[in-house]
């Protein structure tokens, strides 16, 4: 069968969807992944086929929509300006969607941000689709909008901000979905109709967000499905001088953020690794983060996290979905420093898992409360413990195993 994934967004958005698709083709199918050219290379290098889809993700972040949207952190205000940013070109990634099905289909997969339009592609050529979220988004009395990153309301709350944050979602893809829809030659339709009985499997593991009970039968979490490994990859020789000539460094990493002052970042972590006497690996993400390399610091770009992570200390991240996963993947302790949208949902989990100290948020980051936090993670051995036994747990899972069997059910012969 010939499948495409449609996935938009950040690196963590699109590289779990690689890991999937290489599981996929093992298993006979032909798989495509529909995305952003600037990770054209990645997924050509897994060996599946790539198909463009327009929109630069980091250059919309650095946007002045996008610095508002960093701005506003979490809560409502920010998903309405995530909501606003993406607006912007929602019509044309549901044209870039319907343009790579056009190539060849017998199934989609769409994510999040690619479902809604997904969808109405699927109908129009008449084929299946299934969701591959990597964020909860469905309403829940179990906890808040994950999107939202506030705290819980209760369970009442909690699902009335499900529905508002559903129904506002809708309200913001409506103009491109229904112009999708013209342009296909459908008739017109709302966007919650097109949710109904739209299968969803969740690229998370129930030990870090187990299934809501109230859940529809048609929502499942799967388990984690991990990008797939680049074998044309090898460390640098600077690197692996650098982790041989002295103890596990802690790796600090904003991944997809775009701050607005890279250099008074960098400030804040050079002088919390100096105030926790620790070795530090930077990595410079989209935020082009850069420090002076030393004997105590080591400034990197893009490093598989599979193949880092156990190599260092602890992780101080901006606990994004993707490397929320890959740092609990690796049997390491973590400081998240979320800054928007779902990432304090998923600092907040870490924490309730008993692998990270606790969340630093971005807006409040001082060189001394990281550096707490760090002598916290290092220093208290049973975040290490809890952060291995976590990993093992994690190992025994095999997410990509729900997706395929949905696949095969979905496929001509059932």
């Amino acid at each position: 069968m010939r499948i495409l994934i449609a996935a938009a967004g950040s690196r963590g958005d699109v590289a779990p969807l690689t890991g999937l698709g290489v599981r996929l083709r093992a298993a006979g199918h032909q798989v495509a992944v529909a995305t952003h050219g600037t990770f054209a290379e990645s997924v050509r290098a897994t060996g599946l086929e790539f198909r463009p889809l327009p929109v630069d993700p980091r250059a919309e972040l650095a946007s002045t929509e996008g610095q508002r949207l960093l701005r506003a952190g979490k809560g409502p205000g920010a998903l309405l300006q995530l909501l606003r940013l993406a607006r912007r070109f929602m019509p044309a990634l549901g044209d870039g969607i319907a343009d790579a099905t056009a190539l060849g289909a017998d199934l989609l997969l769409t994510t999040n941000s690619t479902s809604p339009l997904g969808q109405v592609v699927a109908e129009a050529a008449d084929i299946p689709s299934i969701g591959v979220f990597l964020q909860p988004l469905a309403p829940t009395r179990e906890f808040p909008p994950a999107v939202t990153g506030i705290r819980s309301l209760g369970p009442v709350g909690n699902l009335l901000a499900g529905h508002a944050t559903q129904a506002s979602t809708d309200q913001l893809f409506a103009p491109a979905v229904h112009g999708l829809r013209r342009r296909l030659g459908l008739p017109p339709a709302g966007v919650a109709r097109d949710r109904r009985n739209h299968p969803v499997l969740h690229g998370f593991s129930p030990l870090v967000v187990p299934r809501p009970a109230d859940w529809h039968p048609g929502l499942d979490v799967a388990g984690y499905w991990w990008p797939a490994e680049r074998p044309d990859w090898q460390p640098p020789d600077r690197l692996l001088d650098f982790l041989a000539a002295g103890p596990p460094p802690v790796f600090v990493g904003f991944g997809s953020l775009v701050v607005p002052d890279p250099e008074r970042l960098t400030a804040t972590i050079l002088a919390a690794a100096r105030a926790a006497g620790v070795r530090l690996l930077l990595q410079a993400g989209w935020s082009d983060l850069a420090a002076d390399d030393s004997d105590t610091v080591l400034t990197i770009g893009d490093a598989p996290h599979e193949w880092l992570f156990p190599r260092t200390a602890a992780v101080v991240h901006h606990a994004g979905a993707g490397t929320t996963a890959a740092a609990l993947r690796s049997g390491t302790p973590a400081v998240p420093v979320p800054a928007q949208l779902d990432a304090p949902f998923w600092a907040a989990r870490l924490t309730r898992l008993g692998v990270s100290p606790g969340p630093v948020p971005l807006r409040s980051l001082t060189a001394a409360r990281l550096a707490a936090a760090l002598r916290q993670a290092l220093d208290d051995p049973r975040y290490r413990t809890r952060a291995q036994a976590v990993a093992v747990a994690l190992a025994a899972e095999d997410g990509a195993a729900k997706v395929l069997t949905a696949v095969e059910r979905a496929s001509p012969n059932g």
